[in-house]
């Protein structure tokens, strides 16, 4: 008898349970992915990486996210969703300790390879999950889901209160322990995860979906792509503009916790913004304040222009996905959601694999990380400007 199909105790509270699934994300995007661009710097010292290959370690995540994105309503059918939710976070919880394991290229990039797609597994169950468990309150269920989606944010600020200070105690060459320590962390918030009853027999993709069709949305595709190109390579490549420009360990420490402390306040924020319009003027205006935040740096490296950048991007940066999900839902028959998600899933997968290997060869190319802000809010701003030019597929 495994962990994965032990007895369980009886059901928790909707509230805790959800925050105990909010781990997964934690664990999947908030370490598993983003705790990267902590240790690139030190990474890419000690390794020797030219731009392009500390960028493809990311590209390579996000290509093991949509993969493993594509392939989570077929596992959920067949072994349900807590054990995917479960067998995805395991997963991540591996790849931070096979990264401690080895500097080798090939090595460090199988690992982050099967953590893109164990945070994906996690995610996309644990999202369905979490929605199934909301609705058991209906009054509630926007507050409930909030606690779910704040799961990466959480897993930044953990990743940013830790890493900075541990690198610059143990000194160069010690990204090693920064991965050993992420695994540790990770695995300590995964045991929740595997100890409490879990519903297990709700499914995703299933029933009578109708039809998907690109055409009508096409341009709000391409916007969300944008989207992914975009935020991946501010988010790969700030720290180590931080760390260029002189900030020490508590500048990159404060940098990244903004980002993540964001995630708490976005659904107030936003809350109006969304319920404007149907089409995609919503997505228009958080991506516009989103390349508002990624342009900020490029104006000067003060405190104040790094503290305004990280809170902009950050309060923004969690409100894209939500204002997508939301013009899916204003948009379409209930049917067609599945569809329609993983529609705007594989446009975003498709951006995020490819954005953090291009701005780093355009990085190398050019010689100066400002290029790489530079070409992260331009991408930005392009894909909220496609966005503008959607519009509702039907009537309120």
């Amino acid at each position: 008898m495994t962990l994965l199909d032990r007895p369980e105790a009886p059901p928790a509270h909707p509230a805790r349970l959800i925050l105990i699934l909010s781990l997964a994300p934690t664990v999947g995007l908030g370490i598993g992915r983003f705790a990267y661009s902590l240790l690139l710097p030190d990474m890419r010292d000690s390794l020797q990486w030219s731009y392009s290959a500390a960028g493809f370690m990311n590209t390579i995540n996000a290509a093991g996210y949509l993969a493993g994105a594509l392939v989570t309503s077929q596992l959920v059918r067949r072994y349900g969703l807590a054990a995917v939710v479960r067998a995805g976070t395991l997963a991540c919880v591996a790849s931070l300790a096979l990264c401690a394991l080895s500097g080798n290229f090939v090595a460090l990039s199988a690992a982050r390879l099967i953590a893109g797609v164990g945070a994906a597994l996690a995610f996309v169950a644990g999202a369905a999950l979490a929605s199934t468990i909301a609705q058991s309150q209906p009054g509630r269920s926007a507050f409930l889901l909030s606690l779910f989606y704040a799961g990466p944010g959480i897993g930044i600020v953990s990743s940013g209160l830790i890493t900075p200070f541990l690198l610059q105690t143990a000194g160069p060459g010690s990204w090693w322990i920064g991965w050993l320590v992420m695994a540790a962390l990770s695995a300590a918030m995964t045991l929740p995860l595997l100890l409490v009853r879990l519903d297990g027999h709700a499914s995703i993709g299933g029933g009578s979906a109708t039809h998907f069709t690109v055409r009508p949305v096409w341009i709000y595709l391409l916007g969300y792509f944008m989207f992914g190109a975009g935020y991946i390579a501010y988010m790969t490549f700030m720290i180590a503009y931080v760390r260029d420009a002189g900030g020490g360990a508590a500048a990159q420490s404060a940098f990244w916790c903004l980002i993540g402390c964001s995630a708490f306040v976005t659904p107030w924020v936003w809350r109006r913004v969304m319920a404007l319009d149907r089409g995609g003027m919503s997505t228009t205006i958080i991506l516009g304040v989103n390349a508002v935040g990624a342009a900020l740096p490029l104006l000067g490296l003060s405190p104040l222009l790094l503290t305004i950048s990280a809170l902009v991007f950050g309060v923004s940066f969690f409100a894209v996905v939500a204002s997508t999900t939301a013009f899916v839902r204003f948009n379409y028959a209930q049917a067609s959601w599945p569809g329609a998600i993983a529609a705007m899933t594989v446009s975003f997968g498709i951006g995020q694999t490819l954005g953090p290997l291009l701005v780093g060869a355009i990085t190398d190319a050019i010689g100066s990380l400002s290029s790489a802000l530079a070409v992260s809010a331009a991408t930005l701003a392009l894909g909220a400007l496609l966005s503008a030019f959607q519009r509702p597929l039907r009537r309120a």
